[in-house]
This record gives structure tokens, sequence and C-alpha cells, in this order.
């Protein structure tokens, strides 16, 4: 009887996961930075901040079946979710950019897609979100929103002209009160419809 192996993807996904386990002690440790100050991204530079499998596994569902190609994510942090999101378009012939502030975990997100052997099918972009996507051109099929939360409304708006009719949104910490405001923005629009996931921890838009 042949054991089907880990490709080189999923070993990475699971050495990363591994790593993720001291996140609790980590984001304890960002929080008391911003007891004197708002939080900031650069807290959490060591924090992966990362999806669960359970939703890793839905996206590379979501795309095969929807036979997504063009996707963009917000949030790249280490890796995690863009991984996933990689072994999706490999199945459709698609790609992923995805966009990262901290400098020091895009280059270690970038070694990791290195790794798992899917740097050809992964461009990452480093800086504000605004920036590096302002210029974005071409159609979306999926956008991943998982990074800082008061940038979602302004980032949507953005790649908004982008969208066409079976574009979807994922929305990652959609229980999250700067999440809940940008959804109940969104749901005023009768173009889009929302979606709840995970148990509310995620919201799909679909766009009629």
């Amino acid at each position: 009887m042949l054991v089907r192996q880990p490709n080189s993807i999923e070993l990475t996904i699971d050495q990363l996961f591994n790593d993720a386990k001291g996140d609790r002690f980590k984001i304890i440790k960002g929080l008391a930075k911003s007891i004197m100050r708002p939080i900031q991204p650069i807290d959490f530079k060591d924090v992966y901040l990362s999806i669960s499998r359970e939703q890793g596994l839905d996206l590379v569902q979501l795309i095969k079946e929807n036979n997504l190609k063009n996707v963009v994510e917000f949030g790249t942090s280490f890796g995690i979710s863009t991984l996933f999101l990689a072994q999706g378009v490999k199945e459709t012939g698609g790609a992923v950019i995805t966009t990262e502030l901290i400098e020091s975990k895009a280059l270690k997100a970038k070694e990791n897609f290195e790794k798992a052997g899917v740097s050809d099918l992964v461009e990452v972009r480093i800086g504000d979100a605004m920036e590096t996507l302002k210029n974005h051109a071409d159609p979306i099929d999926l956008l991943v929103l998982d990074g800082w939360k008061d940038l979602y409304l302004p980032l949507f708006k953005l790649l908004e002209s982008n969208f066409k009719k079976g574009t979807l949104i994922y929305v990652d910490n959609a229980e999250m009160a700067d999440t809940q405001e940008f959804l109940k923005t969104i749901s005023q629009n009768k173009k889009y419809h929302l979606q709840p996931k995970a148990g509310g921890k995620v919201v799909l838009i679909h766009t009629k």
C-alpha cells in the first residue's frame, strides 16, 4: 500500500505552524509595549498572527472550486496564509500578489516560499499596502484581507475598480470592532453579499 508523502508546501506549512505555537507569549509582549501608546504593527514583528489550518484548507478549496487565478493578499506576515493561497493557485494556473508592511517579516516569508518551491507563484510587495497596491491594474478574483483592520475599508475602496462579477473578498478577524465597522459599511451596498464562515471569525464577500 502506497503512503502519500506530504509535499514541500505542506511540510513548510507544518514547520511554520509549529514555530507559531509561541505566538501567545509574543502577543502579550507586543501588547505590553503599547501600554503608553496605540498598538502599532511593529509591536508584532515576531508574531505570526496566522489564520488557522482549517481556514487555510478552506481557502485552497475556495480557489479550486471557483477556479480563481488572480489573488491579492493584504497581510503576508511570515507566509502561512500565502502558502495556502499558492497551493490553491498552483492547481488553477494562477498567481498571488501579497503585501507586508514589516520588511523583516516579508524577507522571512520569501525564504519560506523558496523552501516550499512556490516563489514563481508569489510576488511579495514590501511596504504600506495603500502604496504597494495603488497602481494595481489587473482584475482580482480573490482578495484576502488579513492585515491591519483599520485599513480594510480604504484598501477595499482602492481595489474596488478591479473587482468583477464573481470576485470574492475573504475577510479575516470579522469579529473585531474595526472589521465590524468595515462590514457594516459594505453590507449597505447591494452589489455585495456577505456570508459568515468559520463560526463568524470570517466573512466571505461575494460580488454580484
